[in-house]
């Protein structure tokens, strides 16, 4: 897993994507650092900068799909979170904060309106694509803030894919997808420090080649990215990380998403990649 060259030729594959707009976005609570309710948000530049992000993905030829938001869902926005859809199939989140607990029921509801057969809430804590992250045949799975450990077992029997649980150890750091993404079907970029010491002994094992990413990328949600395998968007600030990205043959895309940052997201967080199964192979 993880083998990469400088001089590989990147392909972009097309995605489809659930998105949810922030018309109801805004910090009414703290559940991770870096919340503060204090903190002014700007309504209008938020759905410019949610827009954007949605321009860019329609622009590279990927299908956004819209879940309506619902009033008094500030973090709705955060569609990833919402559920983990793999080969058809769709296992709901249960939110460990129950500021958040009411988004399963508008994420089920439109699963299933939209023919997902084989839709499941999870039982234990279980937060979605946030945590849950698919490369090389697998799911990482980070626990530690908000899913928890018990979930693997039935993740990894519904969706029936191995599960790698990785331990996050930074409270910055609290889903998964703000310390780890996914390049490619093989490739992974990460934050060692957002993770315990045999966590990171373990992603180090399946992944030698991977692209280690600095802190200060990291602080920037410059790993709360969206890669379709050669482009990759990512946060403004994350500069440095863009210029690493475009040496391995990656088209880095950079964003402003500095109001969603407020609530600790970024682009990934916005999205909720909608994996249908794949067709049968032609005799």
């Amino acid at each position: 897993m993880g083998r990469t060259t400088i001089s590989a030729v990147r392909t972009a594959s097309s995605r489809r994507f659930l998105m949810c707009r922030p018309t109801y976005f805004a910090v009414e609570y703290a559940i991770n650092p870096w919340m503060d309710p204090s903190r002014p948000v700007d309504p209008l530049l938020v759905v410019e900068q949610w827009e954007a992000l949605r321009g860019a993905l329609l622009e590279l030829g990927h299908a956004v799909d819209l879940i309506d938001p619902v009033p008094g869902l500030p973090d709705m926005v955060f569609a990833a979170n919402g559920a983990t859809v793999l080969d058809g199939r769709a296992l709901v989140a249960t939110f460990r904060h129950p500021q958040r607990a009411p988004e399963s029921g508008a994420y089920e509801k439109w699963l299933r309106d939209r023919g997902h057969v084989e839709v499941r809430c999870a039982e234990h804590p279980n937060e979605g694509e946030g945590d849950h992250l698919v490369v090389a045949g697998v799911v990482l799975a980070g626990h530690g803030f908000r899913t928890a450990a018990a979930s693997h077992a039935e993740t990894a029997d519904y969706l029936g894919r191995p599960v790698i649980g990785l331990t996050l150890v930074d409270p910055r750091f609290y889903h998964l997808d703000t310390a780890l993404a996914v390049l490619d079907e093989e490739q992974i970029m990460y934050w060692p420090g957002a993770f315990s010491p045999a966590s990171r002994r373990r992603l180090h094992s399946l992944f030698p080649h991977a692209l280690r990413v600095e802190e200060q990328d990291a602080v920037h949600f410059g790993l709360n990215a969206i890669s379709d395998g050669r482009h990759v968007l990512l946060p403004t600030p994350a500069c440095s990380l863009a210029g690493r990205l475009a040496s391995e043959g990656y088209e880095p895309i950079a964003l402003d998403v500095s109001e969603l940052a407020k609530a600790g997201g970024g682009p990934k967080c916005c999205v909720l990649q909608l994996r249908q199964p794949e067709p049968p192979a032609r005799p």
